[in-house]
Parts: structure tokens; C-alpha cells; sequence
């Protein structure tokens, strides 16, 4: 029986080595640009306190916070109590979110955050490949600065999946809930995908050989030079029984054109959703991997559904 090959644009969108490629040399140049902004210094009222005063309370800001020498933009609209995080798939960014956020505020009244990973959006650029402990210390490092330990609702697509199920093994206490759209697994990177995606992969790793000075091209060679080994301990990564989980499947799936990889996304979802009561699996027909940006009522529906549950 022949295999069927998942196509470019779908590992691009479901696989961190392929999720970097997604940042063409023009969304590159606007990082770059929009760094000289990220680099002004930060005065301390840059860092939101705990406690908002009512005028801030729905209005969106900006929030510029440091973690190692590199520095990262957090959107804060702010309102009490409890909060809610969105962490954007390989590849976005906070705009990803825009249009779920106020209704999400309206909706719930918690303080909602985005925010843009190392290398995207306003948040600065950190050579060499890009790191899952990286992207979770990034995070928590965040939070913390804004003043922000516990009670968070986690919500993660695409390539953030992995990212969050780092940040709830290491972090259950943080979390009152999470729910994972069309996001990474562990059970999706067995001894028997991981191949089938680095072999998928190559032939944008051997292009990029080609020119490897290009920051893209660097950091595609730099990320698939370790994605095996990255996703075989990913693969051991285990989700803390206390924090309940929605998890959402996509019909399509990032799989589109290759039935095997599809089922076997599906097949992960489902692993996942049958370890614990306390996660509920969910499909959201007739939407592709882009999830929040083809179905974002959908989506609202789902995160007010556990946002509610948990208080």
C-alpha cells in the first residue's frame, strides 16, 4: 500500500519545523521594523499591575516585558478577576485573535491576553532554532511580570499546542482550563509520524540550503536539523489530570490531502480527549486547520463553555 505524503501548507500549519516557513521574507522585514519599537526601554508602568483601575478595564494595551535580554509584546485588555489567554498557531501572531477578543471580554468580563512568540509580530527576534522550553518560559515569564500566577484559562492552536502542553505539565496550578484547537498532540508524533514529516519537510530544507544566510532559511535548516528528537520527547510530554481540557479537531484537518496523516490527527485528538473525564473532544465541521479565523463563533463558543464551567 502506497503512502500518501501530507502536502507543504499543511505541515507548514500543524508542524513547528515547517510553522517558521509560514514567515515569508515580507512578514520578516516587518518583525525586523517593528523591533525598533520593542527596543525602546521599559518603564515600569509598562508592566500592568494585578489590580487595574476601572478606566482600564476593556481597553487593549500594549505591554513591552523582558525575559533573558529578549523582549516580548503582551496585549492586555483588562478586566477582573480571572484570565484568559490565546496563543496563536506557527507562523501568527496576536492579530490572529482580534476578532474574538472583545466579544471574549464582553462575554466573560476576565482580563484577556495575546501575544506574539520570539521572532513575530512586535516581539524581538532570537537567533537560532526555535524551542518549545523557549516559547513556555517566554510565556510564564509574561504572565508573571503582568502580574498573573493563577487562574488562567490556556488556549492554544496549531503549533501553541505544544507550547501549552509544556506549560500544564510544568504549570498544572496555573491553570483552571484549557482549550486546544486543532493543536498539537503529543499522541500525534509517534515513532511512526515523525518520519513521514521530516521526509515531507526536506525538500524546503534542501531549498533553503540554497541561500541559508536568509533569516527564514536559517532558522527552518536550524529547527529541522533537531525536529526528530524535539518531537520524539514531545511524544512523552503528559497532561496533568487536574486541568480540564476542550479539545477541538477541525473536520479537515491540517491533512487535508493525505487521508492516513488525517486520521491519525484525528486519531491523536481523540487519545487525548479519552485520557481523563474531565476533557471533551469536538469537531468543528466544515472548517480547515484555521480554525479561529473559519469558525471564530465556534470558537468563542467553546472557550466561554469552559471559561463558565470553571466559574
Amino acid at each position: 500500500m502506497s503512502r500518501t505524503t501530507p502536502n507543504r501548507r499543511s505541515v507548514n500549519r500543524a508542524v513547528s519545523a515547517l510553522a517558521l516557513l509560514v514567515v515569508a521574507a515580507g512578514a520578516v522585514t516587518a518583525c525586523s521594523d517593528d523591533n525598533s519599537a520593542a527596543k525602546q526601554p521599559t518603564s515600569h508602568s509598562a508592566v500592568a499591575s494585578a489590580s487595574p483601575a476601572t478606566s482600564e478595564i476593556g481597553k487593549t494595551k500594549l505591554h513591552m516585558v523582558d525575559n533573558g535580554g529578549h523582549r516580548l509584546a503582551f496585549y492586555v485588555t483588562r478586566g477582573s478577576g480571572s484570565t484568559i489567554v490565546l496563543d496563536s498557531g506557527g507562523g501568527e501572531y496576536s492579530s490572529q485573535w482580534k476578532d474574538i477578543v472583545p466579544k471574549l471580554h464582553a462575554a466573560t468580563g476576565a482580563t484577556v491576553i495575546t501575544y506574539d512568540r520570539a521572532g513575530l509580530g512586535k516581539s524581538d527576534v532570537v537567533p537560532g532554532p526555535w524551542k518549545v522550553r523557549s516559547a513556555v518560559s517566554d510565556l510564564k515569564a509574561g504572565l508573571a511580570q503582568l502580574g498573573i500566577t493563577k487562574d488562567v484559562t490556556l488556549v492554544a492552536h496549531s503549533q501553541a499546542g505544544e507550547v501549552a502542553n509544556y506549560f500544564a505539565q510544568d504549570n498544572p496550578r496555573m491553570l483552571s482550563g484549557a482549550v486546544l484547537v486543532d493543536a498539537n498532540l503529543p499522541q500525534f508524533f509517534t515513532d511512526e509520524e515523525i518520519p513521514r514529516l521530516v521526509a515531507a519537510t526536506q525538500p524546503a530544507v534542501d531549498a533553503a540550503k540554497k541561500d541559508p544566510e536568509k533569516p527564514e532559511n536559517r532558522q527552518l535548516i536550524s529547527t529541522a536539523a533537531g525536529f526528530a528528537a524535539a518531537h520524539q520527547a514531545f511524544h512523552k510530554v503528559t497532561w496533568p489530570d487536574s486541568v480540564p481540557a476542550t479539545v477541538v479537531v477541525s473536520e479537515k484537518t491540517p491533512f487535508d490531502g493525505s487521508p492516513e496523516d488525517a486520521q491519525r490527527w484525528r486519531d491523536a485528538a481523540a487519545s487525548f480527549a479519552h485520557a481523563a473525564p474531565n476533557r471533551t473532544l469536538v469537531t468543528a465541521k466544515g472548517s480547515s486547520h484555521e480554525v479561529p479565523t473559519d469558525r471564530p463563533g465556534f470558537v468563542l463558543k467553546e472557550i466561554e463553555g469552559m471559561f463558565a464551567a470553571r466559574h
